[in-house]
């Protein structure tokens, strides 16, 4: 499904396209004093991770504003509320492939724990990286002397106030002799998050803050401040389509709509209206064709193989076509073909996107061939044990007859 997401974007946004994140002032600045509030006005930017996010705090920082002396306010209505439930899908609301898309979604809402035993105090040190300021993380882990036994399997990590909550707390017993333990968790709200981000890296870098958060529309008269330009397109689908990011696939998708419709939230009913247009004018006819957030990631999405070939037989055809078959894992070599089709011959030669849910695998892309041929390969495997070892085991054997050819 990202494969017909990306070829759809790719075709109708154009490679160079780019999102941007923008700050505005609802008051005047008058000596690097912010006199009201900050807007941070969300524009679906898929990869803002926490090194990006510093960068455009020390963009506006650029811009001539140290201390802001009213609220930060979220504008993150880009997109339509996608719910609040990252346990819909699989009952995993803590791992990042489950976090849904905001017009302002920050490092994946994601941070990294860590716990250090620390003999001297004979305690358990805990940190997050990020840390954003509004989340509480305590640490009640008892620390054993000796060596390590049993793992990190010691600790245990809960959030008293469920998964989208601002508080992170570790217990358990832990043995000094295994050394560091780090673990990475989807936390917090989107909004929450974003501002509590914010507000550590504001504060790190030399600002001020008066006031807290607010989630409102941007107001009619604020002032833009400053902007920041995303990665390109181009550059976005290969981190989707490489690493099969569920996140960043959600989030341009939701980007179709809001180009389709830009006076009006995005919407996943709007975004396969983009893609129903975009396989129109390509004259592509998919049977029962069902998109539910063009990630993949559901129960409910359904295409053909067929369909899906068709799709790749024009986006080889596009004049975007090195952008798009770049974007794709290369066996034995990157993503998440770096490990799969080590024969020396094939090294390099197919480049294919993967797919695998509990009961389901599937390939589809191009097999450049011994003789010199490029073939469409798309293969679905729906079975019980087709995530279990036999489903490769059945696209290997495809993938090898088909570089036969």
């Amino acid at each position: 499904m990202k494969v017909l997401t990306t070829v759809a974007a790719l075709e109708t946004l154009g490679p160079a396209y780019t999102w941007r994140t923008r700050a505005y002032a609802t008051g005047p600045v008058r000596d690097q004093v912010l006199e009201g509030d900050l807007v941070l006005l969300g524009g679906g930017d898929p990869f803002m991770t926490a090194e990006r996010w510093w960068g455009f705090v020390n963009g506006l920082r650029q811009a001539g504003v140290q201390r802001i002396a009213g609220d930060v306010i979220i504008d993150n209505t880009h997109f339509a509320p996608q719910g609040d439930d990252r346990a819909a899908f699989d009952n995993r609301p803590y791992n990042t492939y489950n976090v849904l898309p905001d017009a302002l979604l920050v490092n994946f809402q994601t941070v990294t724990i860590n716990a250090v035993p620390d003999v001297a105090t004979r305690t358990v040190r805990a940190s997050a990286n990020p840390w954003p300021a509004n989340l509480a993380l305590d640490s009640n882990v008892r620390l054993d002397a000796g060596p390590c036994r049993r793992g990190s399997g010691g600790i245990s990590i809960g959030m008293p106030e469920g998964a989208m909550g601002n508080r992170v707390v570790l217990s358990g017993r832990y043995a000094a002799g295994c050394g560091q333990f780090s673990t990475s968790r989807a936390v917090m709200k989107p909004p929450e998050y974003a501002f509590g981000l914010f507000k550590t890296f504001w504060q790190q870098a030399g600002g001020t803050l008066g006031g807290g958060m607010r989630i409102e529309p941007l107001p009619v008269d604020a002032k833009l401040l400053y902007s920041h330009e995303s990665l390109t397109l181009a550059e976005v689908i290969r981190l989707v389509n490489k690493y099969s990011s569920n996140a960043m696939a959600r989030s341009v998708y939701l980007t179709l709509a809001a180009e389709r419709y830009p006076d009006r939230p995005a919407t996943t009913t709007a975004s396969r209206e983009a893609i129903l247009e975009f396989l129109a004018s390509h004259e592509i006819r998919i049977p029962d064709l069902v998109i539910e957030n063009g990630s993949g990631l559901s129960r409910n999405e359904r295409i053909t193989a067929a369909g899906l070939a068709d799709v790749l037989r024009v986006a080889w055809t596009s004049q975007y076509m090195p952008e798009f078959a770049a974007s794709l894992p290369l066996s034995a070599t990157d993503g998440t073909l770096k490990r799969r089709f080590r024969a020396p011959e094939m090294q390099g030669r197919l480049r294919m996107k993967t797919g695998t849910l509990s009961d389901v695998t599937a390939l589809a892309g191009y097999v450049n061939a011994a003789s010199g041929r490029t073939f469409v390969t798309v293969m679905f495997l729906n079975h019980a044990k087709a995530s279990q070892g036999a489903g490769e085991a059945i696209q290997t054997a495809v993938v090898e007859w088909v570089f036969g050819q």
